[in-house]
């Protein structure tokens, strides 16, 4: 079997009718893996394609929902093994002298 029938097979078992312009999700998925990180390339194909099916891109906008994602790609400078920074935990300050009894947040109005 090659990736055609694939395609075919799979929209059909999917139950959907599009064209699907393999190299161009093949190269931005291997973009991605390089640049980004392995686990990156299914991510961003799978990202691609609800972009354009929520848009119901044509193709010629399908190609430009490509090249913004291959444009990211390849700029990212993270390497793969860096933490993202919203998971980096801060050192926090040793308050327990300070008395807060009083003291009134947000989340309790």
């Amino acid at each position: 079997m090659n990736l055609h029938d694939w395609i075919d097979e799979l929209c059909d078992v999917l139950d959907i009718e599009t064209e699907v312009d393999e190299g161009l999700v093949l190269d931005l998925a291997r973009i991605a893996a390089n640049d980004v990180q392995k686990t990156a390339a299914p991510i961003t194909a799978y990202l691609l394609g609800v972009a354009v099916g929520s848009t119901d891109a044509n193709p010629e906008a399908q190609e430009v929902l490509a090249a913004k994602a291959q444009a990211l790609a390849t700029r990212w400078d993270r390497p793969a093994d860096a933490p993202d920074p919203d998971d980096i935990d801060d050192d926090v300050p040793d308050d327990r002298a300070v008395d807060h009894s009083g003291e009134r947040f947000d989340e309790d109005e």
